[in-house]
Formats: C-alpha cells, sequence, structure tokens
C-alpha cells in the first residue's frame, strides 16, 4: 500500500506544504552560496587589477625619473646583474612550484602541495633575502632612497614588490596552516586559487621590474 493510501488527508496536506516551502529554502541556499563565490572572486579580481595600477603609477614615476640622478650614481653605477639574475631564477622557480603545489592540492595530494609551497616559501624568502642584500649594499655606498630623484623611484617600486612578496609569503604560511587544519574544503581550495593568482601576478610585475629597471638601467 502507497504512503498516500496510508496517510490521512491532513498528513498529505502536511508533507505537501513541507515539501513546499522546503524546496525554495533549498535553492535559495544554494542560490546565496553560488553568490557568494561569484562575490569574492568579483572582489579578488578587483583587489589584483588595483595592485596592476597602483604598480602601473610606480613604474610611471620611475620612467620620469630615472634620468634625474643629481650627479649621483645611475643606474649602470649601482646595478648587479649577476644579482638580479638569481632574484629573478629565485621567484620565476617558486612560481613554478607553487603551480605544482595548486595541482597538489587539486589532487588532494599533501606531498605535492606541501612540498610545493615549502619550496615556494623557501625561494620567496631567498629572493627577499637578495633583495634586502642589495637595498643594504646601495645604502652603504651612500646611494639611498635620500640620494636622488632616481634612487627614491627605485626603491619605491622595488621596495613596494618586496613588500608585497613579504605579504604573499604570510599568506602562504596560512594556506599551509588552513589546509592542515581543515582539511581541502571547498572554501579553503579557493583560498589556495586566490593565493596562487597573487604569487603569480607578482612574478609578472617582477619580470616587468626585471627589464625597466635593471636591464634597461644598465644598457643606458
Amino acid at each position: 500500500m502507497s504512503i498516500a493510501q496510508d496517510a490521512a488527508p491532513g498528513d498529505l496536506i502536511g508533507v505537501g506544504y513541507r515539501s513546499y516551502v522546503g524546496l525554495p529554502r533549498i535553492e535559495h541556499a544554494e542560490r546565496s552560496l553560488a553568490s557568494k563565490r561569484v562575490i569574492v572572486a568579483f572582489g579578488f579580481w578587483i583587489f589584483l587589477i588595483s595592485d596592476i595600477i597602483m604598480f602601473s603609477a610606480f613604474f610611471a614615476a620611475y620612467a620620469v625619473l630615472s634620468g634625474e640622478t643629481a650627479d649621483g650614481p645611475s643606474g649602470k653605477d649601482v646595478f648587479s646583474l649577476d644579482r638580479v639574475a638569481l632574484e629573478t631564477a629565485c621567484l620565476l622557480l617558486s612560481s613554478f612550484t607553487c603551480g605544482i603545489a595548486s595541482i597538489g592540492a587539486r589532487a588532494r595530494s599533501a606531498f605535492m602541495y606541501y612540498g610545493g609551497m615549502t619550496v615556494t616559501g623557501l625561494l620567496g624568502a631567498a629572493f627577499l633575502g637578495l633583495e634586502i642584500s642589495e637595498f643594504a649594499g646601495l645604502i652603504a655606498q651612500g646611494a639611498g632612497p635620500t640620494r636622488s630623484a632616481f634612487l627614491s623611484s627605485f626603491f619605491a617600486l622595488v621596495g613596494c614588490h618586496g613588500l608585497h612578496v613579504t605579504l604573499g609569503l604570510l599568506w602562504l604560511l596560512t594556506m599551509m596552516a588552513q589546509v592542515f587544519a581543515k582539511g581541502y574544503r571547498a572554501d579553503i581550495m579557493r583560498r589556495v586559487l586566490c593565493f596562487a593568482l597573487f604569487w603569480h601576478t607578482l612574478d609578472i610585475i617582477w619580470v616587468g621590474i626585471f627589464t625597466v629597471v635593471y636591464l634597461m638601467g644598465l644598457a643606458l
């Protein structure tokens, strides 16, 4: 005998009412979840675009002021291509290992994820160490940010990128801790993806710095 035959008319009305009320609630929850994903993704892309616009302003300022040395040292006098090449190698390799970590997260492979993130962090820290050493050497030579407009724009542009790398390393450690504590949940995976996009963006910006600041500075 079917449920409809066993149930009283009042029970059927109650079942139908609960089904009618429950379905819109489920649909509303699904729409809310989808809307949250869209809002998070949209907000993160706005953040990346605003960051790129800010760096564009720093690049423009450097382009205008790169010749204003105030009879002080120019890029050819203070830049070391060997050191910068090593910095670039560290950062580009970190982008590759960050990609491996992202693949590992999607594959639920702890070895690939934690291994990739660890190597990414070490390469990023090596990049920062080389950059801090470069800044300290310039200041020791009397080529600090107050020496000329050229050096002021140089320290502002490269230093701003270094600050972003520092924040990226803190974000990297946070993502490793979150995956360890909460696993590969959907919201955690979205944060891992956002971190990877941020890190790759920093690599692209550094390629611009390497070309415009260092290569062109040594060529002039």
